[in-house]
């Protein structure tokens, strides 16, 4: 075997998603019938299903796993969990395989989920609630100001119908919209992520 071969699959990558990914020691008890694939709704559209990744794992195919749009997939509906025959925590693991390669810096940048989900985390964290205006706004034009426009044209006649059954206020939005001891909120965060950051032997 080549030493490119060598960095390529590292054979303790199992052991790495047992110490850092959430549920992660669950992985080795999958026995590839496929149940969970077969019952997501996005199945079709998976680069690789939730079996395919726990195999890759326990080939060692570390990069090829940590830098997979796979992951971010998963919806959370939870069939996969439900009908699982040996119960495993998928949705679990999918997430925290997420988590683990989006701290390691390596996770698809591009990926639309990742970024929706680092948006939604931004938004919530700096106010303790999410401004749902902030949030669109920020959705419309993730991809530029010319797309951003072309989506608020297309969701006009959505949030005209919302304003016109009080379900929608944009002035209260841009507003009063936190909540109180936001501060508070913000130091409970990040001494979280300094445990969670400590327990799993991440660097500072």
């Amino acid at each position: 075997m080549t030493t490119q071969a060598v960095e390529k699959y590292h054979n303790d990558f199992l052991k790495e998603v047992e110490k850092n990914v959430e549920m992660g020691h669950m992985v080795k008890m999958c026995m590839q019938c496929g149940v969970c694939s077969g019952s997501c709704p996005l199945g079709p559209a998976w680069e690789h299903p939730p079996q395919e990744i726990f195999m890759m794992i326990r080939a060692g195919k570390r990069d090829e796993v940590l830098t997979s749009d796979s992951m971010w997939m998963c919806t959370s509906c939870y069939n996969c969990i439900v009908r699982c025959p040996r119960e495993l925590p998928i949705t679990h693991i999918m997430h925290g395989l997420a988590n683990y390669a989006h701290r390691l810096g390596i996770a698809p940048k591009q990926n639309p989920t990742r970024r929706f989900a680092q948006m939604f985390w931004k938004n919530i964290t700096s106010t303790g609630r999410v401004n749902e205006l902030k949030l669109s706004v920020g959705l419309y034009f993730m991809d530029g100001i010319a797309s951003g426009i072309k989506k608020g044209l297309e969701m006009l006649p959505v949030g005209l119908g919302l304003m016109k059954t009080k379900r929608l206020d944009p002035m209260g939005m841009v507003s009063g919209h936190g909540c109180k001891g936001r501060a508070d909120i913000q130091k409970m965060i990040k001494k979280a992520t300094e445990i969670e950051d400590k327990r799993k032997g991440y660097a500072a």
